[in-house]
C-alpha cells in the first residue's frame, strides 16, 4: 500500500490532537524510509518485474530487516522510545502502533512475500494488488475517510493551513495514481533515491500544513 498508509496517519489525528501530522505520517512510512537506504547498501533487494502483480511492477525479493512482522515490532518500539523524549507514553504507544500498521496493511496488499521474522520461511500476503480495481477501491476509500477525520479534527486556522493541506492531499493522490498507471521505474537506484528524497519532503510538508491547522 501507499496511500492507505497515509490514510491511517490522517485518521489518527483525533487520537493525537496536539501532535503534528508529520509524526504519524513518518511513523506509518518509517520502514519505507529505512528500506531505500538498505537497498542502496545491498542489504535488501527488490527487482523491477512488470506483471509481478497487476498493481505494481516490483518484486520484493528480500527485505526482512524492514518488512518482516518482527522488524515492524522492533522498529515500532524504537520509534516509541525516540518519541518518548518529547511526548508521553500514550502518544509514543500510538505512534509505535502506527509503525506496526505498515506491516499489517502491506500484508493485505502484497502477494505472499512478507516474512514473519528475518530468516523465516513463512511468507504472508493476501494479494490485493492482484486486482487494480479492488486496490483502488480499498485505498481510495481509506484515504477519503482519513482525510475527512483529519479535516474535522484539525480545521484550517488560516489560508496557509487550507492550501498547504489540500496541496499535500493532491500531491499524494497524484503520486499514487502515477505509481498505479505510470511506467515502471527506470532502475532500483531510482526507486531508492526517490524514497530517500521524498520521505523527508513529505514530512516537512505535513509539518508545515499542520502548524496552520487545529484549535
Amino acid at each position: 500500500m501507499f496511500i492507505g498508509h497515509a490514510a491511517v496517519a490522517l485518521a489518527a489525528k483525533p487520537l493525537l490532537p496536539r501532535v503534528n501530522l508529520a509524526w504519524p505520517l513518518v511513523a506509518v512510512f518509517w520502514v519505507d524510509l529505512v528500506w531505500p537506504v538498505l537497498l542502496l547498501a545491498g542489504i535488501e533487494q527488490v527487482k523491477i518485474d512488470p506483471g509481478n502483480t497487476a498493481f505494481t511492477p516490483l518484486d520484493f525479493v528480500y527485505y526482512p530487516w524492514t518488512h518482516s512482522l518482527l522488524a515492524g515490532v522492533v522498529w515500532g518500539i524504537l520509534f516509541a522510545l525516540l518519541i518518548l523524549k518529547f511526548h508521553g507514553t500514550r502518544t509514543s504507544t500510538i505512534l509505535a502502533l502506527l509503525v506496526l500498521s505498515h506491516w499489517l496493511l502491506d500484508a493485505l496488499s502484497h502477494r505472499p512475500d512478507l516474512p514473519l521474522w528475518p530468516g523465516g520461511a513463512t511468507k504472508i500476503g493476501l494479494g490485493l494488488w492482484y486486482s487494480v480495481p479492488a486496490t483502488l477501491a480499498v485505498e481510495l476509500t481509506m484515504f477519503a475517510i482519513g482525510v475527512a477525520l483529519y479535516a474535522r479534527a484539525a480545521p484550517a486556522r488560516d489560508r496557509t493551513g487550507s492550501l498547504a493541506f489540500w496541496g499535500l492531499i493532491g500531491f499524494l493522490l497524484l503520486a499514487y495514481l502515477g505509481n498505479a498507471f505510470g511506467p515502471p521505474p527506470p532502475s532500483v537506484a531510482a526507486i531508492a533515491i526517490t524514497g530517500i528524497v521524498s520521505g523527508p519532503l513529505l514530512g516537512l510538508w505535513a509539518w508545515w500544513a499542520d502548524r496552520h491547522r487545529g484549535a
